[in-house]
Formats: C-alpha cells, sequence, structure tokens
C-alpha cells in the first residue's frame, strides 16, 4: 500500500513539474520541457566553452577565421533582429557571442552552445564551399540555441536520472554525471556519437536556420544543395529511424518546403 501510494504521489509531483516547467520555442511555437534556468545552463556552457578551446587548436588561417566571425556576427544580428520584432529579446539575456574556428582537418561538424557559443572545424569547410555554405551551418547551429534544445535535453536528462534540482546545485552534487549530461545535452564535441539531438531537434533546427539565414542576407535555395554535398561526401548513411539525424533525403525534401517562408524574411 506504501509502495502504491508513494509511486502515485511520485507521479503526481513529476507531471506537476512537467506541467509547470514547459517553454515555447521561438519560430515554430513547439512546447517543450524546461526544468534548467537558462541562466544556469548558459554559464555551465560557458565553462565548457572555454575547456574545449583550451584543448583545441584553434585555426591561424587569417582569411578562414574571417569568413566564420563574419557570418556568424551577420546570423548574430539577423537573430537580435528577429527576436526583438517577436518582443523576445528577453530570451537572449546572458548572450556573449563567440565564433571560433577548431582546426581539425579531419572532423566535419560545428556546434552552438547556449548562450551563443559556436566552434566551427575546419573538416567542415571544404563541404560549406564558400560563405554561404558557412552561414547554412551556422544558421543550423545557432538556430539550436535559439530553441533552447540543450536546455530541453538536460531537463530530459536530469528528470530521467532523479536530478529534479536547479543545474549548479546537480553540478555540486554530481559533478561527473552533471558535466556529461550538459555535454551530450548541447552537442558538444568533435565526436558525431555525442550529438544527442533527436531528429525533431534537427529537423527544427533546419526550419528556423533557413530563417536566420535569409535575414542574414544569404540565400536559402543553397540550404539543399550542401546537404546534397554532405550526402555526397558522408558514404552511406544508417536508416532514418536507426539515427539521431534526418535522412538527408527527407532534410532536403523539408528545407525546399520551408524555402518560399524563408524568402519572405531575406533582406
Amino acid at each position: 500500500m506504501l509502495t502504491r501510494t508513494f509511486k502515485r504521489s511520485a507521479f503526481l509531483f513529476i507531471s506537476a513539474i512537467v506541467l509547470y516547467s514547459c517553454a515555447t520555442v521561438p519560430v515554430t511555437g513547439r512546447k517543450q520541457l524546461s526544468l534548467v534556468s537558462n541562466s544556469d545552463i548558459i554559464q555551465q556552457s560557458a565553462v565548457e566553452y572555454q575547456k574545449v578551446l583550451a584543448q583545441s587548436k584553434l585555426s591561424n588561417d587569417q582569411q578562414k577565421v574571417a569568413m566564420i566571425k563574419t557570418v556568424g556576427t551577420r546570423v548574430q544580428k539577423a537573430v537580435e533582429s528577429y527576436m526583438s520584432q517577436k518582443g523576445l529579446s528577453d530570451q537572449l539575456a546572458g548572450f556573449a557571442w563567440e565564433f571560433n574556428l577548431i582546426e581539425d582537418d579531419k572532423t566535419a561538424n560545428a556546434w552552438c552552445m547556449p548562450g551563443g557559443k559556436v566552434a566551427f572545424y575546419t573538416g567542415i569547410l571544404p563541404i560549406c564551399k564558400d560563405e554561404t555554405g558557412v552561414a547554412i551551418v551556422m544558421g543550423h547551429e545557432v538556430a539550436h540555441a535559439i530553441a533552447n534544445h540543450g536546455r530541453e535535453r538536460m531537463s530530459e536528462a536530469m528528470l530521467a536520472n532523479g536530478l529534479l534540482t536547479t543545474l549548479s546545485t546537480a553540478m555540486g552534487q554530481n559533478p561527473t554525471l552533471t558535466q556529461e549530461l550538459l555535454l551530450q545535452s548541447v552537442g558538444v564535441g568533435a565526436n558525431v556519437a555525442m550529438l544527442k539531438f533527436s531528429r525533431s531537434d534537427e529537423s527544427e533546427a533546419d526550419h528556423i536556420g533557413l530563417i536566420f539565414m535569409a535575414m542574414a542576407g544569404y540565400d536559402p535555395n543553397e540550404a539543399p544543395k550542401f546537404w546534397e554535398r554532405m550526402e555526397a561526401t558522408g558514404g552511406g548513411a544508417p536508416p532514418e529511424f536507426l539515427s539521431t539525424h534526418p535522412s538527408h533525403a527527407t532534410r532536403i525534401k523539408d528545407l525546399k518546403k520551408w524555402i518560399p517562408e524563408a524568402m519572405s524574411y531575406r533582406k
């Protein structure tokens, strides 16, 4: 009887947490779980970002570095403009944007942590080809941060691991587990296996990122071409139901569907 009562109380408690801890994703309007505060995850992400930079070799190719920073700044301004127009500027509180290029030709990857901390790896630049290609990736990765996918994944992970507390408190109570959950939640690192964003997250970031790159002055019609190049470079991919990312074919089809909307935002 006690066990049944306890289970029922636990269920009601967790249900209440989920019910009253929801946020809305900008652009798409999707409801998401939000147990972690933005200020907490941005603060912790900034610490981890500096660790990644300290352990990595930053590119000294001034032309490539300048391209990353130029595109990043244009996308940043587009994001700030969009959020301002929608009355959502408060959601960017604590953002301290950074755009860095890591020298690693074997890694075709990029990511953006909560708070606007972006890292590109030189291995993805040949697939990007040019500034527009970089903008496609930049828009997508920044969209993950604006959609608070990292916060959502972290909230789900903490709930699953019984860490029903603040992120900073969890860091003090179980730093190893919490740090691992944080890194996996925000998709940090060169290892693709660390990326924990779901197919729906990736699709949502494609949609939002397309709008941001268009607002930054880049042509969204180039996005499907980028993923065609990625498909050609990546070789055989696992079936979509076995992957955390949409298949290239699905991604390209969806991007083409969203292009007219994105074009309406283009300056």
